[in-house]
């Protein structure tokens, strides 16, 4: 238990301090924010800072603080220290920075700042990299909160299309995601969240309250153990790559940016973008003890160990059976909450490629029903195809944790042109640039190659991102 209070402690200190510092390198003044300036009724709304802290907090938080430390917690108590260290110093830093530039650019998506600041070529390469990753996140959140749904609620153990109980769930999460995404933020999101968010919150005390009443076994940090995982996998990369929302998510830029066009002055910014993300941190903090804990007692079948269904064990064995309901819809609205603002994130991208105005509802229309056609095709291809919530869950990390660094590189060139601290976020993009090269190189879905190569080809594209951010900053200069 030590080690986690530890972690905890972390959580807190780097929140109070280190996210004052991180505020003080972009330097908050008080000019009039996108929501007042570019007021369109739709996506440009100013809206109280306790409705954008909720609204945020379920937008970056999908199922990767649960279902990434349900995976990641399988390399021991080490977890406890990377997670909160990786938010502190990695992940409250993104958020912020990618939060904050989008404000100082009209609201600006990720794919028009990496323009903006890195050039056409790689607008167009992350415009397709963006919306590909946006897409396959929606599709997969639907089927997840649906099959969770239907086996806690409904008892259902066939997932397929064949079963109608499961077509029409399915059917009814993605009309809400599109309905979400089609509609101004202030009515739809703006009304429900400050809902879910409760529930959410409520459904994460519960548990913390088990920890209390049943009790719970936690294994304390061992520097012997740190590679200490049941399937020999290292903790570099993979920890970093299993472990994303509630350490590091690239994700988390496409949200971002759309709280960005909601926020009335810029001193919220450090609470809304880099206090959530430690909010983030703490509920896979939290789902990260209660993992470990039922692995250690073996109330996990073997077979189901690093999968959704440790949910419900966890569920059963810290809440009572009449409130444990609650952390299941606490759980589902997590993925819902995620999917339906990526689909969003990805109209507002594209309608921002293309200059269509939002306040129009035909121009809002003529981007959302060709990407909602997408997002049901994929829907139904997973379905059928089996193990391809595996194979898309494996390259949507990949893709996540890839569009993390044209966050840094380009908060890196904004550090530097104001003369601030830009190694607060320059360090953090070369590490990540290591990360997800010697990932890819390595990985069975990527390259393959040995480990040892995989971790030098990392070096050498981290080296090489150096020479890029360099050269990039002299063109700014």
């Amino acid at each position: 238990m030590i080690t986690f209070l530890i972690g905890i402690f972390i959580l807190i200190l780097g929140y109070v301090f280190y996210s004052r510092y991180v505020e003080k390198q972009f330097s908050p003044d008080d000019r009039k924010t996108p929501a007042y300036a570019m007021n369109d009724k739709v996506d440009f709304v100013p809206l109280s800072t306790p409705k954008n802290l909720l609204i945020h907090l379920l937008n970056i938080a999908g199922l990767g603080p649960i279902l990434g430390v349900i995976q990641g917690i399988l390399f021991g108590p080490v977890a406890f220290l990377l997670i909160p260290l990786g938010c502190v110093f990695m992940g409250g830093v993104h958020d912020y920075f990618s939060g904050m530039i989008s404000e100082r650019n009209n609201g600006a998506q990720i794919t028009d700042l990496i323009q903006q600041y890195l050039g056409k070529t790689e607008f167009k390469i992350f415009l397709l990299i963006v919306s590909i990753m946006l897409l396959l996140l929606a599709s997969v959140f639907v089927y997840t909160s649906g099959d969770i749904m239907a086996q806690r609620f409904f008892n259902q153990s066939d997932f397929s299309f064949n079963n109608p109980i499961m077509a029409t769930i399915y059917i009814i999460i993605a009309m809400y995601y599109i309905i979400a995404a089609l509609f101004p933020i202030d009515k739809i999101i703006g009304k429900f969240y400050p809902v879910f968010a409760a529930t959410l919150i409520l459904g994460s005390l519960l548990v913390v309250i088990g920890f209390f009443t049943k009790g719970v076994q936690l294994q304390e940090f061992n520097i012997h153990h740190i590679n200490f995982h049941p399937n020999g996998l290292h903790i570099l990369p993979m920890f970093f790559m299993t472990v994303s929302c509630g350490l590091l998510s690239g994700f988390h830029s496409t949200q971002s940016t759309i709280i960005s066009r909601t926020i009335k002055t810029e001193q919220e910014g450090r609470k809304v973008f880099y206090g959530m993300m430690c909010v983030e941190s703490l509920i896979a903090m939290i789902w990260a003890a209660a993992t470990m804990h039922v692995y250690s007692l073996k109330l996990v079948p073997e077979n189901l160990i690093g999968s959704a269904n440790v949910i419900n064990s966890i569920a059963d064995t810290f809440v009572a059976p009449i409130l444990a309901f609650v952390v299941t819809i606490a759980v589902v609205i997590l993925p819902i909450t995620s999917g339906d603002t990526a689909l969003r994130a990805l109209r507002m991208s594209i309608a921002d490629a293309l200059n269509l105005k939002q306040s129009e509802i035909t121009n809002r229309l003529k981007v959302i029903i060709p990407t909602s056609a997408i997002l049901l095709g994929i829907i139904y291809w997973a379905k059928i195809n089996p193990g391809s919530f595996t194979l898309i869950w494996r390259y949507f990390t990949f893709v996540n944790q890839l569009i993390a660094i044209p966050t840094f590189i380009y908060a890196t060139i904004f550090l530097y042109k104001n003369k601030k601290n830009y190694f607060i976020t320059l360090l953090p993009g070369l590490f990540y640039i290591f990360i997800t090269m010697s990932f890819i190189f390595n990985a069975k879905i990527g390259f393959g190659l040995p480990y040892v190569i995989s971790q030098w080809i990392g070096v050498i594209f981290a080296a090489a991102g150096l020479f890029y951010i360099i050269k990039k900053i002299k063109k700014q200069k």
